[in-house]
């Protein structure tokens, strides 16, 4: 950043984002929306630049604003705010239920004007590592274990209400917000926007099999031929929900 950057730009704030490598933050989900209105954002890829930004918030009178972080809404007219505003208020119920399904591995969940092409995304708090500090942290080999407890975050779920995916979500959880299906399809966003946001997966295997559930899913892949290996797979749901099953249940839902 120099003086001569800052010269000829018409932003308020700095926007950056640190990741490993040009490649793997130059697509991130984060930033679509900056994209899409033209906002630039700096990208930091030396592993030293996360502890340099982490100590100073401002340079030339302007704030320095990670684009990974939680409580970002892009600029907005008052009729655009106006109708943003309608549809949070239209997913209120979703995001609540989507909250319910993955529990504590979220603080919260809420809709996001930062995404256009994805259907969700995982923020951390204002004063949490980033995914990329994670990362770092963790290949430390003197590493203090009780420190990363402390400084990882609560991570935020952001999703995308315009996005397909999201709208359908929303139609079937109207519909019943027990569904098996539902339920499955959330924990499969949750674990991709893992991911695609640049952390890493907790329990691979159990993300792992849900991929090939979908995947026989769409081979038309009779359960019945697969039972030996259904009796292995992990459960989705929690124990009081095991013994409900619904009348019409999709192919999805009976190989769960």
């Amino acid at each position: 950043i120099n003086a001569e950057y800052m010269g000829h730009k018409d932003q308020k704030d700095i926007y950056y984002i640190t990741g490993e490598s040009r490649k793997a933050i130059q697509n991130a989900p984060f930033l679509e929306g900056f994209k899409k209105k033209g906002i630039e954002v700096i990208f930091m890829t030396d592993a030293i630049d996360e502890y340099v930004v982490s100590k100073f918030k401002e340079f030339d009178e302007k704030k320095l604003i990670p684009v990974t972080k939680e409580g970002i809404e892009l600029p907005k007219n008052e009729e655009d705010q106006k109708k943003w505003d309608e549809v949070k208020k239209q997913n209120e119920e979703l995001l609540k239920i989507i909250k319910d399904i993955l529990g504590d591995k979220v603080e919260k969940v809420v809709c996001s004007d930062r995404l256009v092409k994805s259907p969700c995304c995982l923020v951390t708090g204002e004063f949490g590592w980033s995914a990329n500090m994670e990362r770092i942290m963790k290949a430390q080999a003197l590493r203090d274990n009780s420190m990363s407890t402390f400084m990882v975050s609560k991570k935020t779920l952001e999703i995308n209400p315009e996005h397909p995916i999201v709208s359908e979500l929303k139609k079937k959880a109207e519909q019943d917000k027990n569904d098996k299906t539902l339920k499955d399809l959330v924990c499969l966003l949750f674990d991709t926007a893992l991911l695609s946001s640049g952390f890493s997966l907790e329990d691979p295997s159990s993300f792992a099999q849900r991929i090939h559930r979908m995947v026989k899913l769409g081979l038309s892949i009779d359960v019945d031929d697969e039972q030996e290996e259904k009796e292995d797979l992990p459960p989705l749901e929690e124990e009081d929900n095991k013994g409900e099953e619904g009348e019409g249940q999709s192919n999805m839902e009976s190989i769960d």
